[in-house]
């Protein structure tokens, strides 16, 4: 559906934080967390503050569907896991861009993974 795409691209353009749920890889059972994000384009950033350690990542290497709600607005997308050096060093300085390097830096303590939601 476009138009709750367009709807949900339009909240997390005004949003610095947004939720995102993920199920359990142990559990099964759906847990919710804010987090920080980059939209760039027609692409979302994710970038896990333990990196590869940080469960909610664990979680989306098993099971890729998460959803994320931005100001009312959700949408469940095939999340795709980062792994390749380069490609994670880019998101973090686009999160270093956005939230600037003094918070990424406080909050964030490894740099091994990202995710990416493609919007389209």
């Amino acid at each position: 559906m476009p138009v709750q795409t367009d709807s949900l691209k339009d909240r997390l353009a005004r949003s610095n934080e947004i939720n995102i749920t993920v199920t359990g890889r142990k559990s099964g059972r759906k847990s919710s967390r804010p987090v920080w994000f980059v939209l760039d384009g027609d692409d979302l950033y994710l970038l896990p503050v333990e990196g590869s350690d940080t469960q909610w990542y664990q979680n989306v290497v098993k099971n890729p569907t998460l959803e994320v709600e931005a100001g009312g607005a959700k949408k469940e997308f095939k999340a795709l896991p980062m792994t390749e050096p380069a490609e994670v060093t880019a998101v973090a300085d686009r999160f270093r861009k956005k939230y600037g390097p003094s918070d990424v830096k406080k909050y964030y303590s490894k740099f091994d993974v990202a995710v990416l939601l493609p919007l389209k």
